[in-house]
């Protein structure tokens, strides 16, 4: 049976109950995958091996005052060990970033470390381009 690759929508939470060790980093919370999936802004894109999730690429689309068109920031994404090797990373990504097209998105961008040799590899299979500039990323704690 062939893996199953799509993107998830309000009311699929239940999806996310079966899901292959090492996706996420942490366990799905049933009421918080709820309220990502409600939430029109936010998208995930999953693998589906038999009944199982093992592969998934999340994100958020936003506008802005200054931009005509929504952008889409992909967020994170994650293959089992047992199912990596397999082009599941860049199918998700693939499918995460034709449904920010079907959104209208002008363009959608994500960030990852230099040293991440297959995050770098994954994003290059899938068009990016890697941006000419050195970015820095600071990280606020808010106290949560």
């Amino acid at each position: 049976m062939p893996i199953d690759i799509r993107v998830l929508h309000a009311g699929e939470e239940g999806v996310l109950a079966n899901v292959a060790d090492d996706v996420f980093d942490h366990a799905i919370d049933p009421g918080v995958a709820g309220s990502f999936l409600a939430d029109p802004r936010h998208h995930i894109a999953v693998a589906i091996d038999e009944g199982r999730v093992v592969g998934f690429a999340s994100g958020v689309h936003h506008i802005h005052p200054d931009k005509v068109l929504p952008e889409l920031f992909v967020n994170e994404v994650g293959v089992a060990p047992s199912h990596r090797g397999r082009g599941l990373g860049k199918a998700v990504v693939t499918a995460l970033l034709q449904h920010a097209r079907e959104l209208g998105c002008g363009e959608a961008w994500v960030l990852t470390d230099r040293a991440n040799t297959a995050a770098m590899r994954l994003y290059a299979a899938c068009g990016a381009v890697d941006a000419p500039t050195e970015h820095v990323m600071f990280e606020f704690d808010l106290g949560a």
